[in-house]
């Protein structure tokens, strides 16, 4: 990582340094807080979780090679400095956002409802073409993910994508005041964490707290088919650049042919060009973010060859629209996490495929008062596609296979008993669900049988 001593980081955080003044100008090479991964020259953060309290490893993290320690208390026999704050966790967002103040390059902040992953994938496949790019790994998208995302930039990163993800009101804002992104992308303003959010124009006030604190000059990219980011007219100053199928964005596609598993032909269209593509990916959905990664490199000085080069270069990660071919069945593992408007696009997906087309569907978690007739709107969506058989599970998703005409469980354990005698060869089979359903586990069950 870039210079950052130890002086740095205690004045960042407001914390008190305690150790030899002498070895208050070290440098770090990382910021852990696992225990595990301490390496020479690590910062650890000593955070106390709902099984460990990190301030009991702090001497073995010493013994491992950390420099400091970042803690709430004073560890009983420190052999090393320590950094004493009142609140590990938010200290290290304000470290965060010194260390990013380190680098003067393009950062992409995305959110949105759906997409997130998706899209930030497809940005850093652009983006790479010509940027040594630093990207947010795995589900590090929340007030803990995001600062230790950007504390491992390293010193040569030219670009970043950072993924943000929130619940509530107040989240997005503590994010964006830690990327400080020069460039904001918002995917769609769906139906989810309603609970806190209430309903989608609250939706649409919590992701839009990233313009908020947002980088002077910044650029912003949005999806012009979605009805609520369609209303953003002005920010900061700023036109925004609207992205979508609908051909009155400034970004769209045309000759769209979705070809399942051999990927999706498409056209690019933008100012006066029209760039050919097959992209990588099962759904017609990733066309939408194609057209977000190219308006981001296009206002980074991407050439025509390296934008269709990035594009069809993407990659799928982790439990999201990714296909497996048993030999007898194909299974469409998408059980990372859902909510109404991606399980729709899920649906929509899936009927894309041969064969049978099957639904194994659970609960859709935070979505509030109105959760019942999500699900059962939900259901109803998958009848109208022509979906031919829905399996949910769950207690909410009961409500889900009333609307569907399908079948229902109350737990994994039992569906699991006859879904055998359900999924037929040459059946495609979509695997979708909250990620607290823990659907991996059917993913794991279908692809034994």
């Amino acid at each position: 990582m870039k210079k950052f001593t130890l002086a740095e980081i205690a004045s960042a955080c407001g914390g008190k340094y305690v150790g030899d003044e002498a070895l208050a100008q070290s440098t770090i090479t990382s910021v852990e807080r696992d225990s595990r991964q301490i390496k020479e020259g690590s910062l650890f953060l000593a955070i106390k979780g709902e099984r460990a309290d990190g301030h009991d490893f702090i001497e073995k993290c010493y013994a491992s090679g950390a420099v400091c320690a970042l803690c709430e208390k004073a560890p009983e026999n420190p052999t090393k400095p320590y950094i004493l704050v009142d609140s590990t966790l938010e200290a290290v967002k304000l470290i965060a956002r010194a260390y990013r103040n380190k680098f003067d390059i393009p950062v992409v902040g995305v959110s949105g409802s759906v997409g997130k992953t998706s899209t930030k994938e497809m940005l850093y496949a652009v983006l790479s073409q010509k940027y040594k790019t630093h990207k947010t790994q795995g589900n590090l998208n929340n007030e803990l993910g995001v600062p230790l995302t950007l504390l491992s930039m390293p010193e040569g990163t030219e670009c970043a994508v950072i993924e943000m993800g929130i619940s509530d009101f107040g989240e997005m804002s503590r994010l964006s005041q830690m990327v400080q992104p020069t460039i904001c992308v918002l995917t769609i303003i769906g139906e989810c964490h309603l609970e806190n959010l209430g309903d989608r124009d609250g939706v649409l006030r919590a992701k839009t707290e990233m313009f908020d604190f947002a980088a002077e000059n910044a650029e912003y990219i949005l999806n012009g088919d979605d009805d609520k980011l369609f209303t953003v007219e002005n920010v900061n100053g700023k036109k925004p650049i609207f992205f979508g199928f609908a051909t009155d964005n400034d970004y769209h596609a045309e000759d769209i042919e979705n070809n399942a598993e051999s990927g999706i032909e498409c056209t690019l269209c933008f100012e006066d060009k029209r760039l050919p593509v097959t992209i990588p990916a099962i759904g017609s959905y990733m066309v939408s973010n194609a057209l977000a990664a190219v308006a981001a490199g296009k206002l980074l000085g991407l050439s025509d060859e390296q934008l269709i080069k990035g594009v069809q270069s993407y990659k799928t990660v982790g439990s999201r629209a990714n296909v497996i071919n048993t030999g007898k069945i194909r299974i469409i593992d998408d059980c990372y996490n859902a909510n109404p408007t991606s399980v729709r696009a899920s649906l929509d997906t899936l009927m894309n495929f041969s064969g049978r087309k099957v639904a194994v569907l659970g609960d859709m978690k935070e979505l509030g008062a109105n959760e019942l007739e999500l699900h059962r709107e939900t259901g109803r969506y998958a009848k109208q596609k022509g979906v031919d058989l829905v399996i949910a599970i769950g207690p909410l998703a009961k409500e889900l296979a009333k609307g569907a005409n399908g079948i229902w469980y109350d737990t994994i354990d039992n569906a699991e008993k006859m879904i055998k005698t359900l999924i037929h060869d040459g059946d495609t089979v979509l695997v979708k669900a909250s990620h607290s359903m823990n659907f991996d586990t059917v993913v794991r069950m279908l692809k034994k049988l």
